[in-house]
């Protein structure tokens, strides 16, 4: 499997779209309130909103650049809106209507003609031709005014730059006070026959259409509900993803709220999911149906810890709730409540009916769930409801790391049993709701807290037996904290010890790869595609990316078919016959130069690639037949092979033999103990790093902190794996002897007795492949 980080270029494939197309809007808004915005045809899109409180207001939002679409697929940046005429049907209800103080207004964000930010008020109202709940809203730009009452209060919009605009919706009880409504109030708007004309009216827009591939895509509704659902699937299906979705229904947006004195809590009264969430879940089961997606709807024992019943959290011995390190924080239900578990499976209920009425075959995905652990080894299992089921069971546990007593491991096997009980009792309530379409039911499992390696009995309440096959259709594991923490030798022995426990086989297991939580950490997407195609080697059924939302943000691309092409043979190129080998060391750059003899230059390449001529060792009869030999069993170019250069094979300075403290692989940061092997060319800002992937066997000396250890291994895509995680800032070293992973260049061998026989060199090109080969 190949990947790639992509930016837009010029040459990509692009096609046009309408400016202001349905699908390219967006919703936000302040909590505790919900919206959504969905397509209803080619030419029309609604809104659906609840309101909570006398301030609430939602935006639906029309953006000059595209932040949202991945970069082979995202419309142009185009501020200037002049010659553009927009015309649409609006129709509205229980949202403030076109004539009212406060109604729909479209605030337009950008700057005046001088350069100065400025922001226009254009009462909609004002453009319209039928009744305030029900008219046409005739919008251009070239003649637009701001002001509520005009011409008096006129202030006319310069169009010329404009980062954004959007429509505002608001309660009939909004007043800009504070307070909560004395109902939740639920409304609605809806553009209808839009239509953009003009010849400022059209964009380009990425058309690029990847081939189908094997890898799966997962999504988060709490990082996409403020998309359309039309927007993600054409994003999903163009990447070249196929077959099952994963959709996380979150944990922050879906619920029905209540009041509850000063707060907002999670209520079922009138169904567990919100209208907004319901109406944006409907669609897209629809937009996945009719692209020919499954759907994988994934719930979690998570909750957005504001809106969670006190009683509903778990809890540690001194009574503090279970928080996730996210900002604002969530938090865990407790397995033992079960208002809070009921809870859980009349939302399970509510999207896997939206699965249903859609003809989506029906999998639900049970999420992570656990017993929280907080700092210090805290167990987060003595909330009111855990400590009642337990009885005489619950003991104290102040850190459930290292030894526990024999009572401890067995209130660990207690929680485990309610663990699976009411992971069962999810599984049992999401089966009946689909009844005759049957359910095929998937456990999420996050490795890296479950198999915590300082608390390794904590698997017993975590990793319960009574999630032993075949208790789920579908065993699932993620492990992205280790992977882009370094440590992703770790994931191989836990998949393993997975099995072991619960007995799914590899070929049923699915595996979860990502994610990068931030733009600025795009490099960890390597690891990540090194992971993910080391799971599909494993042999598991399916691997999937986490997230949508980051593959778009970063660029992220993959695709199938390198298999055969890059297929590489871990066997050496004739050791006798490659030391007279000639090498050149290359990279690409573009140049771009002007008439006055100026030049712009850009490095394509971030390392070099190596090409070598092995035909100068190509001396006798002998040489020859084995060179055919090796080049027949490598299908000329088609298989890689190890390659040692004569000039550059070690990782000491003066090509001499390799010491422990040659090179710097890394710092220690306390938990990380995979360091990968490279080798440093040049120094200070100039220093180019370059990726070692094939050490020689034996080769490999550490050091740590300036001692030398053998307290290592070497995994198969050369990394070090130390027995124990350095200290935070202690230096880790290594030495080495390393091959290249190189193929043939051409398809022919081409030599004769006359040419080594007369002196003259035979012509063997052997060119460097990059990872994964």
């Amino acid at each position: 499997m190949g990947w790639a980080l992509v930016a837009a270029e010029p040459h990509h494939r692009k096609g046009w779209v309408k400016r202001f197309d349905p699908r390219f809007w967006t919703v936000d808004f302040a909590r505790p309130m919900m919206a959504a915005v969905t397509t209803t045809a080619p030419d029309a899109l609604r809104v659906e909103a609840v309101f909570y409180q006398k301030q609430d207001l939602a935006g639906l939002i029309w953006e000059a650049e595209d932040r949202w679409d991945h970069p082979l697929l995202a419309y142009e940046t185009k501020r200037d809106f002049r010659h553009s005429q927009l015309r649409f049907r609006w129709r509205s209800g229980g949202v403030k209507p076109l004539d009212a103080l406060h109604g729909p207004t479209l605030t337009i964000e950008g700057r005046d003609a001088a350069g100065n930010p400025r922001a226009w008020y254009v009462r909609l109202w004002n453009y319209a031709a039928g009744t305030p709940t029900d008219a046409v809203v005739t919008l251009d730009f070239d003649a637009l005014v701001g002001g509520f009452l005009v011409p008096g209060e006129a202030d006319p919009v310069w169009a010329g730059d404009i980062d954004r605009m959007f429509v505002s919706l608001v309660p009939p009880g909004y007043d800009g006070g504070d307070g909560a409504l004395a109902a939740p109030a639920e409304g609605w708007a809806e553009m209808r026959d839009i239509a953009c004309s003009g010849s400022g009216s059209v964009l380009a827009i990425g058309d690029a259409v990847l081939p189908e591939q094997r890898q799966g895509i997962a999504n988060g509704y709490d990082d996409a509900y403020h998309l359309t659902p039309a927007r993600l699937v054409r994003q999903i299906v163009q990447l070249g993803y196929r077959g099952d979705v994963v959709h996380y229904v979150g944990m922050s947006h879906y619920m029905r709220l209540a009041v509850d004195g000063e707060a907002f809590r999670a209520s079922v009264a009138g169904g567990a999911v919100n209208a907004p969430a319901a109406a944006w879940h409907r669609a897209l089961a629809t937009e996945c149906a009719g692209a020919g997606l499954g759907l994988i709807w994934s719930l979690s024992y998570e909750l957005f810890d504001a809106y969670c019943p006190e009683d509903w959290k778990q809890r540690d011995a001194e009574g503090a709730p279970a928080l996730t390190g996210w900002e604002p924080p969530s938090t865990l239900l407790s397995p033992a409540n079960a208002e809070a578990m009921g809870y859980l499976q009349l939302v399970a209920r509510g999207f896997i009916g939206f699965a249903v009425d859609a003809g989506l075959a029906v999998r639900f995905q049970v999420g992570e769930p656990w017993w929280w652990v907080g700092g210090g080894g805290r167990l987060c299992a003595y909330d009111a409801a855990t400590t009642a089921a337990l009885g005489g069971a619950s003991v104290a546990i102040a850190d459930v790391r290292g030894s526990l007593t024999a009572a401890q491991r067995a209130m660990l096997d207690a929680l485990g049993a309610l663990l699976a009980t009411s992971t069962a009792a999810l599984v049992a309530a999401a089966r009946d709701e689909a009844g005759v379409a049957g359910l095929v039911s998937h456990l999420l499992v996050y490795l890296p807290t479950v198999l915590d390696p300082d608390a390794p009995e904590l698997r017993r309440a975590n990793v319960p037996m009574g999630w032993a096959a075949p208790a789920f259709g579908v065993l699932q594991l993620e492990d992205y904290d280790w992977v882009t923490g370094g440590r992703g030798a770790a994931t191989a022995g836990a998949r393993g010890a997975m099995t072991v426990r619960l007995g799914y086989p590899v070929g049923e297991q699915h595996y979860f790869a990502g994610f990068v939580l931030r733009g600025e950490d795009r490099a960890q997407w390597a690891a990540i595609a090194d992971a993910a195609e080391a799971a599909r080697r494993a042999g598991v059924a399916r691997t999937f990316v986490w997230a949508l939302p980051q593959v778009a943000r970063d660029g992220y691309v993959s695709f199938d078919g390198e298999d055969e092409v890059q297929a590489f043979d871990a066997v050496d190129f004739p050791l006798a016959i490659g030391r007279e080998a000639m090498a050149l060391t290359e990279f690409s750059t573009q140049i771009i130069s002007s008439p006055s003899g100026h030049e712009q230059r850009a490095s394509e390449w971030a390392e070099a690639r190596m090409r070598y001529d092995a035909g100068p060792g190509v001396r006798s009869e002998a040489d020859v037949r084995t060179l055919a030999g090796f080049f027949r069993a490598r299908r000329g170019a088609a298989r890689a092979f190890r390659f040692r250069d004569p000039f550059d094979q070690g990782s000491a300075a003066d090509g001499g033999l390799p010491g422990a403290a040659d090179q710097l692989l890394g710092v220690g940061d306390g938990s990380r103990r995979q360091f990968a092997l490279v080798k440093h060319y040049g120094a200070g800002d100039a220093v180019q790093e370059r990726r070692v992937r094939l050490p020689v066997e034996g080769s490999v000396r550490v050091s740590v902190d300036g001692v030398e250890t053998a307290a290592f291994v070497v995994t198969s895509d050369g990394e070090v794996l130390l027995d124990a995680a350095p200290a935070t800032g202690v230096a880790v070293r290594a030495g080495f002897v390393f091959d290249v992973p190189v193929r043939f260049a051409e398809d022919r061998l081409e030599v004769s007795r006359a040419t080594f026989l007369a002196g003259e060199m035979a012509h063997v090109p052997l060119v460097e492949v990059r990872a994964p080969w």
